[in-house]
């Protein structure tokens, strides 16, 4: 932990490039998963729906009252707020033109303070060779998804997404 002021910031853009790739890449992945997809249109109860109080659809101000400010209020007027919540803990509330709630993104450092895989998208997860783990659940009929992802190089980060369709 000797060189974790310049470790958080690295993580913090780490993350933000992530979000920022996901975001431009969902839709086409989600078409074709739910095309794939057959079966009877049951009514799905997501397990893991919000973080901190903060829920899809909150203004930004909602949002910002359950987690404070932002940790880089610089770039406050984006639409991405930033938040520290420890030094393991960091979370990146996404808007919407409206400045609504579109996605929440929370990782983990270590997987350090994670939910277990199950409480977020109801399995377990088998590991890949390389330690890694990923499940998306689609909730179509209330127009969102959940995702649990831990990757392991160079440290473990477990990243769990909710994000409207």
């Amino acid at each position: 932990m000797r060189n974790n002021k310049n470790f958080l910031p690295a993580l913090l853009l780490f993350v933000m490039s992530v979000l920022l790739v996901s975001w431009g890449s969902t839709v086409v992945a989600q078409k074709s998963r739910t095309a794939l997809s057959a079966g009877p249109a049951a009514i799905q109860q997501p397990i893991f729906a919000e973080y901190k109080g903060v829920r899809l659809g909150m203004t930004a101000k909602e949002a910002r009252t359950q987690l404070g400010e932002p940790a880089l209020t610089a770039l406050k007027d984006n639409d991405v707020d930033y938040f520290i919540i420890s030094e393991t803990e960091t979370v990146q509330i996404g808007y919407d033109p409206a400045w609504k709630v579109k996605v929440i993104s929370v990782d983990y450092q270590n997987g350090t303070g994670a939910p277990a895989p199950m409480t977020v998208v109801g399995a377990e997860l088998e590991p890949k060779e390389n330690g890694t783990l990923y499940r998306v659940m689609h909730y179509d009929s209330l127009g969102f998804w959940v995702s649990y992802s831990r990757i392991t190089t160079p440290v473990i980060i477990v990243t769990i997404t909710i994000q409207k369709k």
